[in-house]
């Protein structure tokens, strides 16, 4: 069993605002183990985002930790200084967002963007070394090294994401968070990045969380798969297991959604209802007001988690 790079216990995020407070992950347990690809799937709004921007504490106010622990490598990040955390975001676990355009600055160039990550977490560092550094990720991605004089609006979509990713990795992190990397890629340009990052994994050793509502991405791109659902998790297994057998009423109903050309499906099917409101979520199990097996217990108590090889879901059905 490799170790643990992430442990996440017990949290709960909340956001308290002028209605109420925003229940935006509860109870969440999870780990990541050294070199694995973890995917984090749900609908909107279910909180795999909150839980992203916890671990790096970059939760927005009025967000805020109200209980559990986030350790990395066995430190809690929750007792860390900001100095602290300032060195371990790019130094230790780095993280890449959804649309590369509005994360990268439009009046640098790439080069100065690649210089500003190197001189914030090594001071005095040369121009010339840190360049050079600079040019060896370009290659890594299959870019060009002439692209560093070049701003963000001169590359495409798909180059954007791959600059991102190389500042993500020019500090040599071991962790990397990749919210919706590739909510804004063509299928086409998607699957190049999948493949890309499949390569860096390898190279760099990485362990990484794959934030995602594609369950084609899920699928293609991750190792285990942890689905949630209300700010809860309500499913974690291997990948081959998650699609195999879902076992969550929820997990089957959002496979059951996904188009399927082979079946010949002549209907697209869908989940009835709509996801919670997490000022004021339903009592006991938070998908039971759309769910098809619904019985009295899920109404009245939040479902225990049940294991069987590895695979975890959190139903009374398997009580």
């Amino acid at each position: 069993m490799k170790e643990n790079v992430l442990e996440i216990k017990n949290l709960h995020v909340q956001f308290p605002i002028h209605i109420g407070t925003v229940r935006a992950v509860e109870d969440v347990s999870l780990n990541l183990r050294k070199g694995e690809v973890m995917g984090l799937v749900g609908e909107s709004g279910c909180g795999k985002s909150t839980l992203g921007f916890s671990i790096l504490r970059l939760l927005r106010p009025p967000g805020k930790i109200t209980a559990g622990e986030i350790n990395y490598h066995g430190r809690n990040i929750g007792n860390m200084s900001q100095k602290e955390l300032l060195d371990l975001r790019g130094r230790n676990i780095s993280m890449i967002f959804q649309d590369p355009l509005t994360s990268l600055d439009p009046l640098y160039t790439i080069g100065d963007q690649f210089l500003e990550t190197l001189r914030t977490h090594e001071k005095g560092i040369k121009k010339k070394i840190a360049l050079e550094r600079a040019v060896d990720m370009l290659k890594n991605l299959g870019i060009s090294p002439n692209r560093l004089y070049e701003y963000p609006h001169q590359m495409s979509g798909g180059m954007r994401q791959r600059i991102m990713i190389g500042i993500g990795l020019i500090l040599n992190p071991d962790l990397l968070i990749a919210d919706e990397p590739t909510t804004a890629l063509d299928v086409i340009v998607e699957a190049q990045f999948l493949d890309l990052l499949n390569e860096l994994r390898e190279k760099f050793d990485l362990t990484i969380m794959f934030i995602t509502h594609n369950l084609g991405v899920v699928a293609q791109a991750s190792d285990r798969i942890t689905v949630m659902y209300g700010g809860r998790m309500v499913e974690t297994g291997t990948a081959e297991d998650v699609f195999a057998d879902p076992k969550h009423p929820y997990t089957q109903g959002l496979l059951a959604s996904v188009p399927n050309i082979k079946l010949e499906q002549t209907e697209l099917q869908t989940m009835p209802g709509a996801p919670p409101d997490l000022v004021n979520p339903p009592p006991g199990c938070v998908f039971h007001p759309r769910c098809p097996h619904v019985m009295d217990i899920c109404k009245q108590e939040v479902p225990k988690s049940f294991r069987a090889n590895g695979h975890m879901r959190a139903c009374w059905l398997y009580k």
